[in-house]
């Protein structure tokens, strides 16, 4: 079995787990988030997770030096 490969269910939980972090009422408040790769999470499956929440125009990511990533956000005003 090949290891190269993110599996998807791996990545689904990652992106579940950020996602409630992010969804947190004190997080949402503050328009912030501090995340880190859990162990048993692949340096793939986070890395790709990354690139596609900076994909985001209204998201800024800061790396910090523990390991961690700050996640800053703005709400669009609408028009």
């Amino acid at each position: 079995m090949s290891t190269s490969s993110p599996s998807p269910a791996s990545y689904q939980q990652l992106g579940m787990r950020i996602q409630k972090i992010i969804n947190n009422p004190i997080a949402q408040r503050s328009r912030a988030a501090l995340i880190f790769r859990l162990e048993q999470e692949t340096p793939e499956d986070w890395d790709t997770l990354l690139a596609e929440i900076a994909e985001n125009d209204n998201v800024t990511l800061a790396h910090r030096d523990d390991g961690g990533v700050q996640l800053f956000w703005t709400v669009p005003k609408e028009d």
